[in-house]
């Protein structure tokens, strides 16, 4: 029963505050971190030729690290992790010099999130100076729009650096989560949504913040697991749980199924579920069932023994881990489809 109060432990720890902190000063253009040089390594949180926890792997599993032979490049914007009370004098946006914030990071969403690429992807990770959570929940739109950005204009380089010296032509996937999604959206926009770099693009997987129909001209949601130059999206919660921000952002999220790839309705059961992680990366098979719900991704509790001591309504720390395994079952599905239409 330990292990069981530790993941459930573990999840509220990272994925909820007793309350925001709140960022008492404005944003000062003469006050934010250095600028960010993407030609050194030090700079991303993860990339294929260095040695960092986007390699890693579940114990007790026979996944195997595929980066070194990958045809496919995977450009992976992380969440939010600056969400505590700055510790040094930049407020708004993070310092990518942090060591403490880097280690929280690769800790964290480099090692349960991006993994789930590395099986047929090279992984690029940037580190970028990410705007603080308050820019999230803050009614001084101004200051939080500055705040997203400045970290945005660090995406941006890293992804055209990335462009010039590393990609070499090669196919791209787009990943993010949270806070990168609002990022990665920019990016898809200006750089693929009706672009010439569009016919490189094998899928996008933008997860854990809205996103609507209407928020690319040429890019269209998935709707089976083969479609390739597509996007996958989804929010997850309770099942039977509207988040109290439900009619003003996800009423009309695109929600795609991880375990269909489909945007309908219907219900995957826990079968369909080929394993998740947890926060310590421990590998759980048949985690969670899944059905959409107008805008939602509704689960039911984690298939785990003990799961009555579940109370969790929001699972957004989990959007990703509770579909790792067939997150990378269909970034190989995909790839396969990309090149058999590319001959």
């Amino acid at each position: 029963m330990k292990w069981l109060v530790f993941f459930i432990l573990s999840f509220t720890f990272y994925s909820c505050q007793k309350g925001p902190v709140i960022l008492k000063s404005h944003f000062d253009t003469r006050n934010i971190p250095p600028e960010v040089d993407y030609s050194k390594p030090e700079s991303w949180a993860a990339l294929p030729d260095k040695i960092d926890m986007a390699d890693s792997l579940p114990q007790k599993t026979s996944i195997q690290d595929g980066q070194k032979n990958a045809k496919v490049d995977v450009f992976f914007i992380h969440p939010t992790i600056y969400t505590y009370k700055p510790t040094n004098h930049y407020q708004w946006n993070a310092d990518v010099n942090d060591s403490f914030l880097n280690n929280k990071t690769d800790l964290s969403t480099i090692l349960n999130q991006a993994t789930a690429f590395n099986g047929l992807c090279k992984v690029y990770a940037p580190r970028y100076r990410q705007a603080h959570y308050y820019s999230f929940v803050t009614e001084n739109k101004a200051d939080s729009h500055l705040a997203l950005n400045l970290a945005y204009s660090d995406v941006k380089r890293a992804f055209e650096h990335y462009l010039e010296y590393s990609n070499g032509n090669r196919p791209i996937i787009i990943a993010s989560h949270s806070q990168g999604t609002v990022h990665a959206k920019r990016l898809l926009k200006e750089y693929f949504d009706g672009k010439e770099l569009q016919k490189k693009l094998v899928m996008a997987y933008i997860i854990g913040i809205s996103v609507t129909p209407d928020s690319f001209d040429n890019l269209i949601p998935s709707q089976n697991p083969t479609q390739i130059g597509c996007y996958a999206a989804w929010n997850t919660f309770s099942k039977g749980y509207y988040p109290k921000w439900y009619e003003k952002s996800l009423i009309n999220s695109v929600c795609t199924n991880p375990l269909t790839w489909s945007s309908t309705d219907g219900y995957a059961p826990y079968s369909m579920n080929l394993g998740g992680v947890g926060p310590k990366f421990k590998f759980y098979p048949e985690l969670t069932d899944a059905q959409n719900n107008k805008g939602l991704l509704w689960v039911n509790r984690p298939k785990i023994p003990g799961s009555f001591l579940v109370r969790k309504k929001i699972w957004h720390i989990a959007d990703i881990n509770f579909f790792w395994m067939n997150i990378r079952e269909n970034v190989e599905t995909r790839i396969n489809s990309y090149f058999s239409l590319n001959k």
